[in-house]
C-alpha cells in the first residue's frame, strides 16, 4: 500500500513513520529543500506521485482561499481516484463554547481567522467528496504535542507562565495518537465521516504547565492574569475559545485505544523520551 502525504510537516512525518512501521510505502511533499527524505512541493511531478499513491492524506494550513492544494491539484486528485482520502483540520472550527462539550455534530462557529480558513477548506473538500465521490475523511485535531513540541523547554529556560483565565479549558492530543487514528481510519474507511482527534482529559492550560514543572522537580512557573498578561496577538487568540472536545466517535467507530489518554501520561512519556536522548 502506498500513502502520499500532501504537506508533510510535524504531524505528517509522524504519520509517515507510523505507516512505514506497518509496511507501507510513504512519500510526502514539503517546502523544506533540506529534507532529502521527501519529494517537494512545488518542484516535483505531483501528478505522477498521485497516480502512484493508493491513499492520500492532506495536511496543509489553509488561507483565505481555502486549501492550497485544491487550487492547483483538484483535477489530478479526482483523476487519481485514491482508495482513501484524509484531510487534517482542527477543533478550532467549533469556536468558543464557554467550556462546554462539543462533538462532531456541533455547529461550526469559529472565533479566529485560522478557524474560518479551516471551515472553508473543510467545505471545499466535502463538496468535492459529494460531487465526485472521493472517499474523504476529515480529522479535527486538538492541540498537538509530542517530541520537540512540549512544555518542558520553556519550563527549563524560565520562560513558562501559567496564564489564568476563568473557565478556560483546552483539549489536546499526542501526535502518536493522531498517527494511530489515521491508520485506524484507513483500516476501516467510512467515506464522508468526520472525527474529533483528542484525548480524554480536557484541562486548563495552567494545569499542564504546572504538571510539567512538577515532573521536572522545579518550582511552579508564575501565575499571570490573562487580562493583563503581555501576550502576542497570536498567543492571545488561542484563549479566544474554550471547549471540551469529545473523542467518543474514534473509539466507538474506529476502535481507537489512545496510547496517551491524558496529559499526565503523555508528558511522562515525553520526558522519559527526551531524557533518554
Amino acid at each position: 500500500m502506498k500513502l502520499l502525504i500532501l504537506g508533510c510537516g510535524y504531524t505528517g512525518k509522524v504519520v509517515a513513520k507510523h505507516m512505514r512501521g506497518l509496511g507501507w510505502e510513504v512519500r510526502g511533499t514539503a517546502r523544506n529543500p533540506a529534507d532529502d527524505s521527501l519529494i517537494r512541493w512545488p518542484g516535483c511531478d505531483i501528478s505522477a506521485t498521485l497516480a502512484w499513491a493508493s491513499h492520500v492524506l492532506v495536511s496543509a494550513a489553509p488561507d483565505e482561499n481555502g486549501d492550497p492544494f485544491l487550487a492547483g491539484l483538484e483535477a489530478e486528485i479526482i483523476a487519481a481516484k485514491p482508495a482513501w482520502l484524509g484531510y487534517l483540520s482542527t477543533t478550532g472550527v467549533y469556536g468558543d463554547h464557554g467550556g462546554a462539550w462539543v462533538d462532531e455534530t456541533t455547529a461550526l462557529t469559529p472565533a479566529t481567522t485560522r478557524g474560518h480558513h479551516r471551515v472553508k477548506a473543510e467545505k471545499q473538500w466535502m463538496a468535492l467528496h459529494e460531487a465526485q465521490g472521493l472517499p474523504l475523511h476529515i480529522f479535527r485535531l486538538a492541540g498537538i504535542y509530542g517530541p520537540d513540541r512540549g512544555p518542558f523547554a520553556k519550563v527549563l529556560n524560565g520562560t513558562a507562565r501559567r496564564i489564568i483565565k476563568d473557565n478556560q479549558v483546552f483539549s489536546r492530543i499526542h501526535v502518536e495518537d493522531i498517527a494511530q487514528t489515521i491508520a485506524a481510519s484507513i483500516a476501516k474507511p467510512n467515506a464522508g465521516q468526520i472525527y474529533n482527534v483528542c484525548d480524554d482529559n480536557p484541562a486548563p492550560p495552567q494545569e499542564v504547565i504546572g504538571h510539567a514543572a512538577k515532573l521536572l522537580g522545579l518550582p511552579l512557573p508564575p501565575e499571570l492574569d490573562f487580562e493583563t498578561a503581555d501576550l502576542s496577538p497570536m498567543a492571545r487568540s488561542f484563549y479566544a475559545e474554550s471547549k471540551m472536545v469529545s473523542n467518543a466517535r474514534i473509539k466507538a467507530e474506529l476502535g481507537v485505544k489512545l496510547r496517551y489518554p491524558d496529559y499526565p501520561s503523555g508528558l511522562s512519556a515525553l520526558l522519559a523520551q527526551e531524557t533518554a536522548t
